[in-house]
């Protein structure tokens, strides 16, 4: 099945930074399809925070509210699939085929596909994530703020552990036998009283996603009542690397101050570009400015 229409942008990923794109292309009368298979990173987390005039809002009601506002715009169309290969057809356009078999064409495309993250390998780590542990302490810290709390990483652990103590002074880092700490960094952490174990962590204790203690594999019980942890995070598709754009030095995508790719018609917005720092409000505004060189673009192009 195929829609004959040659569409303006094509946009991959319907979060912050996607949405935040469509709405300026909409208002730029471009024609513009979006496809999002409702797989956001932070779909387990109940609220989100540091988007101005939206602190605390669900995710799900960020972009319910997005979705109604670019419902205003009809040169903009949802759909609810998602895209399994991108295939450049010569220097015009794009096709791009959903797993369901349908094919669009487009002229340029975005790619806000976003993150995915895997959790520390921390047994039951996934009963807590999102509503007591938390990835990101600009996000969640002032909701943790005075309590006892854990950080659990094996890399960035110093940074993370420094980070956090600024919501709270009651912080015991959780190393699980494969921190890297230096002498130097141990010494600045317990110089502010911060303990550091680098006992295994056999479990995690408590109810309905609320963190009580953490448990050694010795039995130990260690009380926290939340914390944060690194998880590792990998791009959810290849789409990037099959199409040829470089990457930054985070591992991103890398992007010029609008959104431009290493590959022309190709551009990039929200966390598989800007991985730090990560913010909701960070990839709306990366998904702005994508969309206004993508409409800078064809206005160029078309006087060209």
């Amino acid at each position: 099945m195929s829609d004959d229409m040659l569409y303006e942008c094509a946009i991959i990923g319907g979060g912050p930074a996607g949405l935040s794109a469509a709405l300026v292309l909409g208002r730029a009368r471009r024609k513009t399809v979006i496809f999002d298979d409702d797989h956001a990173r932070n779909r387990v987390t109940r609220e989100a925070h540091g988007f101005l005039t939206r602190d605390g809002i669900q995710p799900a009601e960020l972009r319910r509210l997005a979705r109604e506002e670019i419902a205003n715009y009809p040169s903009v169309e949802f759909h609810n699939e998602r895209i399994a290969s991108i295939e450049r057809i010569d220097e015009t356009h794009y096709e791009l085929r959903t797993a369901g078999g349908k094919i669009f064409r487009s002229q340029k495309i975005l790619l806000a596909v976003g993150l995915q993250d895997e959790q520390p390998n921390i047994p039951d780590i996934e009963r807590f994530y999102g509503t007591s542990i938390f990835s990101c302490p600009y996000c969640d810290g002032w909701e943790l703020r005075d309590q006892p709390l854990a950080v659990i990483a094996d890399k960035n652990v110093f940074k993370i552990a420094a980070e956090v103590y600024t919501w709270s002074r009651d912080l015991i880092v959780f190393t699980n036998g494969e921190g890297q700490l230096t002498a130097e960094e141990c010494k600045k952490l317990n110089a502010k009283g911060i303990q550091i174990i680098d006992d295994m962590i056999a479990g995690l204790e408590g109810k309905n996603g609320q963190l009580e203690s953490i448990r050694l594999e010795d039995g130990t019980l260690i009380d926290r009542t939340g914390g944060f942890a690194s998880p590792l995070w990998s791009h959810p598709n290849q789409f990037a690397a099959e199409l040829g754009c470089e990457r930054n030095e985070y591992g991103g995508i890398s992007t010029d101050e609008y959104g431009r790719t290493s590959v022309w018609n190709v551009y990039a917005a929200g966390d598989a570009a800007h991985i730090v720092p990560s913010q909701l409000i960070i990839a709306a505004g990366t998904g702005s400015a994508a969309a206004i060189g993508m409409n800078g673009d064809l206005t160029n192009e078309f006087f060209d």
